[in-house]
């Protein structure tokens, strides 16, 4: 194995535009799925390489492939001249920092240890503190002065956690860093912060990996978009010589139209809430929902639209108010009578409260349907297949089989099988937290084709969505909550971007 030089090869500062990892050629394939085919990429000094692609393209195997985890079946990646082998030791070797979408800090250590981790200053075994906090410090500096090096880990939002990670990639003379969906749980003003550090390492001659599926930040900060359509390399351009519409079609392989609810006859209300609170995150709700409307609640993060959703469900509990479903009031803090009452309710957080990944298709595709196929305990195989078929067939589920383990489906084939799994009861009113976040613009396309779909069948929609362009073409109705409370009601006919952030942001 060739030892990579770490002082020399990663404290020369690069020129602008040079190569510093090439990817060559490289291939992977696993049992029955070729990941990635004959890929080919560099990455540069001073720019933003954008790695974009649906979901199943092969970003998150290339990513692995670069930060040493799998190793290549075919081709290699080189840093600096010299072969990377498949270890993350040998890739931090070379200079290469990972970023994930979910934090890798040690919760109980520091900010300072967190940022030193696995590279203590230490002397015949013992580590020199002063050291460790001077080179801590002037890290954090340099991406977050504000932020103290003796903070606990746990005490940080996610966007000080991907500072503190990007503060560690510099501590370590990193020269590449590669962000996977970094701003997933960003704000607004925290992903306007993180950009900010971005444009600085980059121009300090860093070589960055961007992996987004929101376009608008793709256009943002990248200098050049590379394209992965099923394993293989599409392009790489600079960003400058593309458009959105461009890019879509590099990734889909075609156009993908904007879907568009327009005005249809509603029907009786399904359901209301009648001043619904719950101390300090929500505050005095009153709503309805008529059949085959859709219905967005709009807002920032923190506005308590989430927390709504789950006291409506039942899953949270509420100090007062009504929550009724066809007249009918519902005991409070009971899924259980949520769902008998014709409830469905696909949250924001999939992997963590909606999956259970090392479980198939099948068993996750049916779990709201446990009481209907499983009569009394025991399992019918017919009731199973007939529910199966419907909760991944009016869905359009791709998978190579009803058996493989759902963690081996794309993001959108996994949300697909979430929202099918209602489809299956034949659910009054479906509660859509997110419903396609983190998930590839193909994917998205056909979910919100879905929420019309259902819409227009009769279904009640009570939708949560931060996409302005989402909340704009599904609406039939906008409540803007600000703090725990609607704020502001907004028809289809007055319905605009601006009207929608002034409600959110001084509503």
């Amino acid at each position: 194995m060739t030892q990579h030089p770490r002082n020399a090869a990663k404290e020369t500062r690069l020129t602008a535009g040079t190569p510093i990892l090439f990817v060559d050629r490289v291939s992977k394939t696993f049992p029955g799925v070729i990941a990635l085919d004959d890929v080919s990429l560099n990455v540069r000094a001073g720019e933003v390489n954008a790695l974009v692609g649906e979901n199943g393209a092969g970003k998150s195997t290339l990513i692995k492939l670069m930060s040493g985890n799998y190793t290549p079946d075919g081709g290699e990646i080189t840093v600096g001249g010299h072969r990377l082998e498949a270890t993350p030791a040998d890739a931090h070797r070379a200079g290469i920092a990972t970023i994930h979408q979910e934090s890798h800090l040690v919760p109980n250590m520091t900010v300072a240890e967190n940022i030193m981790l696995g590279h203590w200053p230490a002397r015949y075994g013992i580590i020199n503190g002063r050291e460790q906090m001077r080179v801590a410090r002037a890290a954090i500096a340099r991406v977050a002065p504000d932020l103290s090096a003796d903070t606990l880990a746990h005490r940080l939002s996610p966007a000080e956690g991907q500072l503190v990670e990007i503060a560690r990639a510099i501590s370590e003379n990193s020269r590449v860093l590669i962000m996977d969906e970094p701003t997933t749980s960003l704000s607004g003003r925290e992903i306007d912060q993180l950009f900010a550090v971005v444009r600085e390492l980059k121009a300090q001659g860093m070589g960055i990996v961007f992996v987004s599926h929101w376009l608008e930040e793709v256009f943002a900060i990248a200098d050049r978009v590379t394209v992965l359509r099923d394993g293989r390399l599409i392009g790489s351009e600079p960003a400058a010589a593309l458009d959105p519409g461009k890019v879509i079609q590099m990734m889909v392989g075609r156009g993908v139209a904007q879907v568009t609810t327009s005005a249809h006859p509603l029907g009786d209300t399904v359901l209301k809430v009648s001043n619904l609170t719950r101390t300090g995150v929500v505050d005095d709700v009153s709503l309805a929902v008529r059949a085959g409307e859709i219905v967005t609640l709009a807002g920032l993060v923190g506005a308590g639209r989430t927390e709504l959703a789950n006291c409506i469900f039942g899953v949270d509990p509420y100090e007062a108010g009504v929550v009724e479903m066809a007249g009918q009031r519902l005991r409070p803090g009971n899924p259980r009578a949520a769902i008998d009452a014709g409830i469905g309710l696909v949250p924001e957080d999939r992997r963590n409260q909606a999956l259970i990944t090392n479980l198939s298709v099948s068993t996750n595709a049916t779990l709201a349907v446990l009481d209907q196929i499983a009569p009394h305990g025991v399992l019918s195989a017919k009731r199973e297949a007939e529910a199966l078929a419907v909760a991944t067939q009016s869905v359009k589920v791709k998978m190579a089989s009803a058996d493989v383990p759902i963690s081996t489906l794309s993001g959108g084939n996994q949300q697909k099988v979430v929202l099918g799994r209602w489809l299956a009861r034949n659910p009054k009113l479906l509660i859509l937290d997110e419903p396609t976040k983190g998930i590839d613009i193909g994917s998205k396309a056909e979910i919100n084709e879905i929420i019309v779909r259902l819409a227009r069948e009769g279904t009640a929609i009570l939708l949560i969505s931060s996409e302005m362009p989402e909340v704009l073409s599904l609406s039939d109705r906008v409540l803007v909550m600000r703090s725990g409370r609607i704020v502001g009601e907004i028809k289809r006919e007055n319905l605009s971007a601006e009207v929608v952030i002034a409600l959110a942001t001084s509503g």
